[in-house]
């Protein structure tokens, strides 16, 4: 049967993929302009605050689930599939809200659809960040968001139209309408291409320079940008599969510090009190004094105000760093709370049996403090919109190394959904119990995201996913030291532009042979690494091949008089930081710093003495690069 086409064109990949978040967004506002109406209130039985959480915390707590499933499941079956499976859980839940008979079924309903979401939320992300080209990275993921904003204001309208149906009809019809954007997705996802670094992962290493070559060049595979990139991928790739496996790889060789990062930037996301207003705006205009339709269509507002907001970062996300818009969105967003609460606790009036019949709203503001709320709610969700919102998500995309981000991705969007599932099932009795102090805590809360950024998160604006680990990588400068941009990728564009004008072929080649690979032969075995250690090992040289373990052991090859024999016999101080060079990589794995490491290594004169009479001696036959060396003859201690 013949393959599908698959669309090449990154943004409208990102247009069909992010009718994932559209998914997230309609299932937002199906409650949010349902919960006021009649026959809601009166079908649920008028729900209590603590039952009213749990419905919209449903949602959340079925994402938890999701998130977690997900990172193993895209690792297994791809990024692409993985988003495919996940609309399948969305088609049952909408099934089972819309058939609902009481609370019980709404919030398994819910919870099933969060399982979606989960997915969705943590993998489309990854996805956009694996296939977007590094200058427009920003505006890839961003789309993201601005789908499920789409997807609130579609879903708010329709559900608001309704609300003129009488009965239940009214609700069953609007969550019904749930079902389109997930069929929809599933008829676009088979054009989109795999990820690249997915597939290289894999072991899928020609698809992998095909697809890159598409979305980068149009099928050029020798087009500069995509060697250079490809190379890039390759010697992270060969770094990653040397370095430590399980769970505990989130905390070791610093690790830690990416996790830190991506987990609490989608944390703050939630913490940042941004949220509740999107869930519960019709609570705070109800407080306001706004009722009925006037609220329906006040509250309606902020959705628009939020697609606005955020389409204009889309042309500037890219251009201002991550740092900055999260330290000013911090700082935007505690001083809106504030105001707000400050207005609230000063001019409030208690209601007693609730406002406009609510349980869950028993004060209420009147006159020039009414406006004051309602002006600083907006100008809130201007400032989350242009901020936290967008960048949270492409932040978390960019900390994970290859072989962490999906997983990774997915532990940072199960701190976004634990906190989701916490806001959303206590803030209904929070604005019973402790009212206008709600505000003043997020409010807290806000600046102290604005600190930790400032200390913690360094810039990735401008730089490949790949350059972005080095940040994170022993010796790196310190967060606040970052800056946007600084790319070494148009160097290495240029080098291979200067090779293949001084007459070189040039290809984004497979180092291992992808046949090996099929087989699960490890780089070690590969057949460069056998020839790099016969070539290195010399004569009376004792290189260790350990065919059993697949490892690469050079634990001899340090050795005085071999190397001084092979190596430079008249130079002695050359050999001296030779055999420190070699020792310290036997001794010390090179994970996921090879990149950084190689760095270092193209900075050391001796170092580029020595590769120099390695291409010498090898010629006619010589290695593509130094980097490609290295991968080849990757040291590892005895396991």
């Amino acid at each position: 049967m013949a393959k599908l086409p698959k669309i090449t064109n990154t943004y409208f990949v990102a247009l069909i993929a992010t009718v994932g978040g559209m998914l997230f967004g309609f299932d937002i506002s199906s409650i949010a302009a349902i919960v006021i109406t009649p026959q809601y209130i009166e079908y649920f039985h008028n729900p209590s605050g603590l039952i009213q959480g749990a419905i919209g915390s449903a949602l959340a707590a079925g994402s938890v689930v999701g998130s977690l499933m997900a990172g193993p499941i895209s690792d297994k079956i791809g990024r692409r599939d993985s988003i495919m499976l996940a609309c399948f859980w969305w088609l049952i839940g909408t099934a089972v809200q819309v058939s609902t008979n009481g609370v019980g079924s709404l919030i398994a309903g819910r919870v099933l659809n969060g399982v979606c979401v989960g997915i969705t939320s943590s993998q489309v992300p990854v996805y956009l960040a694996e296939i977007a080209k590094r200058e427009s990275r920003g505006r890839i993921i961003i789309i993201q968001q601005l789908a499920i904003e789409w997807g609130i204001f579609i879903m708010y309208f329709a559900s608001y139209g309704c609300g003129f149906i009488a009965g239940p009809a009214s609700f069953r019809t609007a969550w019904g309408l749930q079902f389109i954007p997930a069929v929809l997705l599933m008829i676009g996802l088979p054009f989109l291409p795999r990820s690249p670094r997915w597939l290289a992962k894999v072991g899928r290493e020609e698809e992998a320079i095909q697809t890159l070559a598409d979305i980068q060049a149009g099928g050029n595979k020798d087009d500069a940008l995509v060697i250079a990139e490809w190379r890039e991928i390759y010697t992270v790739l060969v770094a990653e599969r040397e370095s430590v496996r399980g769970w505990r790889k989130f905390i070791s060789n610093g690790m830690w510090k990416r996790t830190l990062a991506g987990m609490s930037v989608q944390a703050w996301q939630q913490l940042s009190g941004a949220n509740v207003i999107v869930y519960y705006l019709t609570y705070v205009f109800l407080i306001a004094g706004l009722q009925g339709n006037i609220n329906l269509i006040a509250s309606g507002i902020q959705y628009a105000l939020f697609i606005v907001f955020t389409s204009i970062m889309f042309f500037f996300i890219d251009r201002t760093g991550r740092r900055t818009l999260l330290i000013l969105g911090g700082i935007g967003m505690g001083i809106s709370h504030f105001v707000i609460g400050g207005v609230l606790g000063g001019f409030s009036e208690s209601v007693p049996g609730g406002v406009g019949g609510n349980a869950n709203v028993t004060f209420k503001v009147s006159g020039a403090a009414s406006h004051t709320v309602i002006a600083f709610s907006y100008l809130l969700i201007i400032i989350y919109a242009l901020t936290l919102a967008p960048v949270a998500w492409i932040y978390a995309a960019e900390v994970w190394s290859l072989g962490t981000r999906a997983t990774g991705m997915s532990l940072a969007a199960v701190a976004n959904w634990l906190f989701n599932f916490a806001l959303g099932l206590f803030t209904p009795p929070a604005f019973q119990n402790i009212q206008y102090k709600i505000f003043i805590i997020f409010g807290v809360l806000c600046f102290g995201s604005a600190i930790q950024t400032f200390l913690t998160y360094p810039e990735t604006c401008g730089k490949t996913i790949e350059e972005v680990e080095e940040l994170f990588a022993k010796g790196a400068p310190a967060a606040w030291k970052t800056r946007k941009g600084g790319s070494r990728l148009e160097a290495e564009v240029r080098a291979v532009l200067e090779r293949k004008q001084a007459g070189e072929a040039v290809h984004a080649e497979v180092p291992v042979h992808q046949a090996d690979n099929e087989k699960g032969v490890s780089l070690d075995d590969s057949k460069e690494a056998k020839e790099t250690l016969n070539y290195t090992s010399g004569e009376g040289a004792t290189g260790n091949w350990d065919t059993n373990s697949g490892a690469l052991q050079l634990k001899m090859l340090a050795m005085t008089g071999p190397l001084r024999t092979l190596w430079a016999p008249d130079d002695a101080p050359l050999c001296d930081e030779l055999e420190k060079l070699l020792m310290a990589t036997v001794a010390e794995r090179l994970t996921t710093d090879l990149g950084n490491t190689m760095t270092n290594l193209e900075e050391s004169s001796m170092c580029k003495r020595t590769f120099e009479v390695y291409h010498h001696r090898l010629e006619p036959t010589p290695m593509a690069s130094h980097k490609r060396i290295a991968a080849s003859g990757v040291a590892r201690k005895k396991s």
